[in-house]
């Protein structure tokens, strides 16, 4: 940044007028950073004029061009896997292979040596576990029944106990009733004991 009231790019390539061109001058020798700035600005022109000119391509490379394409062998690489047919037919080259090598290269294995059994013995074993199986799951279901019906029992007894009570209410009051109307009937009659 410069405190010049010119451009020094425009000082430096000759495009102020003559005047400005002394005004920046009187400038850059009072003032140290456009002074420094001026000497960059100096050294920066000079460098790109020595460099060599070289010619402005005539034609932009376009992806199309030979020099972009894949190698061969990428472009065998990207049809392989690019293709689904020949993926699935190489995949199942491959298990096929390996099926076939996994077959031939396994070691034997004997089968183990089952012991003949006595199947008599097994069929009694399994008879036995089923009747105790049965047995314990009827005794449970009997229990689980006889506490339902307990239950049902007793809630049974507790409500005829209870309507047994309200009935001896009733019938004691409609007895005090009955005795109010006689007394009351023989009062009128005139039969009072």
């Amino acid at each position: 940044m410069t405190c010049s009231p010119f451009d020094l790019r425009d000082y430096l390539l000759g495009e102020l007028a003559e005047s400005e061109h002394r005004q920046v001058e009187l400038h850059a020798r009072t003032c140290g950073g456009c002074h420094e700035e001026l000497e960059r600005l100096r050294i920066t022109h000079s460098t790109l004029l020595a460099l060599r000119d070289e010619e402005v391509p005539q034609r932009i490379g376009f992806v199309s061009d030979k020099v972009f394409e894949p190698s061969p062998l990428r472009r065998a690489w990207q049809a392989f896997w690019g293709s689904a047919p020949k993926l699935g037919f190489a995949s199942a080259a491959m298990l096929s292979a390996a099926l076939v090598i996994f077959t031939f290269l396994r070691p034997a294995v004997t089968a183990p040596v089952v012991a003949k059994a006595d199947t008599a013995k097994i069929e009694a074993l399994v008879s036995q576990r089923m009747d105790a199986a049965v047995v314990k799951a009827v005794a449970e279901s009997e229990a689980r029944q006889a506490r339902k019906t307990a239950e049902l029992l007793a809630a049974a007894e507790r409500r005829f106990h209870q309507d047994l009570q309200s009935v001896g209410h009733e019938y004691a009051y409609l007895e005090k009733s009955y005795n109010v109307m006689l007394h009351d009937a023989s009062f009128q009659t005139g039969d009072v004991k």
